[in-house]
């Protein structure tokens, strides 16, 4: 009797973090990006022009990484012009889109499916922001980050 309670209760946990990690933080339609990756883009806030290297979904908008040569800047899409130009960079396209679900190979506690919440080009490779565990409702003393760029062999395509 014991085993089958302790059994239910595993199986509705595993229930609510699967629904937890399958629901966009953005609600139902994704919004719309301001640029492209590898698009060239103006600055606003320092005047000067670097092209977008990654994007992720934070506090409820979109931020974006923008590689200005000599350091990566972060900005919303009210701080940034899109000029329609693509950087010359000989890289692969990214094997995710944002949003897309996916499964994580290298987690190995509960359920692995997660949603692609941001993408980034870091030295030529492209890596995927992913949730790497749901909220506590416990306030603990250390600060745990619980999302994590990760390698496109972590990954494989959840087919819909």
């Amino acid at each position: 009797m014991i085993d089958h309670i302790y059994s239910e209760r595993s199986r509705r946990v595993n229930a609510l973090q699967t629904s937890w990690y399958l629901s966009p933080p953005w609600g139902q339609t994704i919004p719309p990006v301001a640029v492209n990756l590898l698009e060239r883009v103006f600055l606003r806030t320092t005047r000067t022009f670097g092209y977008c290297c990654g994007m992720q979904w934070k506090h409820e908008c979109w931020v974006y990484s923008i590689d200005c040569g000599k350091e990566i800047l972060h900005a919303t899409q009210n701080q940034i012009i899109g000029t329609g130009e693509l950087e010359a960079i000989k890289v692969q396209k990214p094997a995710f889109v944002l949003g897309e679900r996916v499964i994580l190979c290298s987690h190995d506690k509960g359920t692995k499916q997660r949603l692609i919440l941001g993408i980034a080009l870091v030295h030529d490779s492209w890596f995927y922001l992913v949730e790497l565990m749901s909220p506590t409702l416990i306030k603990t003393p250390t600060i745990s980050n619980r999302f994590s760029l990760v390698g496109e062999k972590s990954l494989v395509r959840v087919n819909a």
